[in-house]
């Protein structure tokens, strides 16, 4: 299986079409795919609750709790937000922070703060990120890409698309960043051993 993760606010706009498409691509291989909206999922704050959920993913099993699960039974995951302020959207932030324990703290010597191992090792994954004719994605890539070393997830793509009009779902008409997305989902499942 290869998720989808959309932390746009807006239903079929642009981040959400280029995950989708992204996810068309990855199909041609031997996955199925799984889309989801993070704006209509009920995910709670991180809580910062200072120590190991382990065995579970979080103390708190709300939506972000069933997503981890559906990632630790995925082969990839695709990660895609709007560009606000020069960073991620809100709905992304929330579920990138409540990844916290993807990598567990290690409580065995309190005269030092060590992680263990992230849960997700030796998965893979890519990056969606849509911003206005501005074009400026330096920050929320930082936050995107700590997410996925955070987690243990190779970074595969990383697509970046700038509207040129702020129209709603702008990328759906926009030949050359759709084949973009669709040959990144491609790179999910071409490098498989059979």
């Amino acid at each position: 299986m290869i998720i989808g993760l959309s932390g746009s606010a807006t239903p079929q706009g642009s981040t959400d079409i280029l995950i989708q498409e992204a996810l068309k691509g990855a199909q041609g291989g031997r996955y199925k795919t799984r889309f989801f909206r993070l704006n209509e999922m009920r995910i709670l704050p991180c809580q910062a609750c200072g120590k190991s959920p382990e065995p579970e993913y979080c103390f708190f099993h709300d939506d972000a709790y069933i997503l981890f699960e559906k990632i630790a039974s995925s082969r990839a995951v695709i990660l895609g937000s709007p560009v606000y302020f020069d960073s991620v959207s809100a709905q992304t932030k929330i579920f990138i922070d409540r990844s916290n324990c993807l990598r567990p703290a290690d409580f065995s010597d309190m005269s030092k703060q060590t992680f263990k191992e992230p849960l997700f090792k030796g998965k893979t994954g890519g990056i969606v990120l849509v911003a206005g004719d501005y074009g400026k994605f330096d920050s929320a890539l930082r936050v995107m890409r700590a997410f996925f070393i955070w987690a243990g997830i190779e970074i595969k793509f990383e697509l970046k698309y700038i509207s040129k009009s702020l129209r709603f779902g702008e990328a759906a008409n926009d030949k050359k960043i759709l084949q973009e997305a669709f040959t990144c989902g491609r790179q999910l499942t071409e490098e498989e051993k059979p």
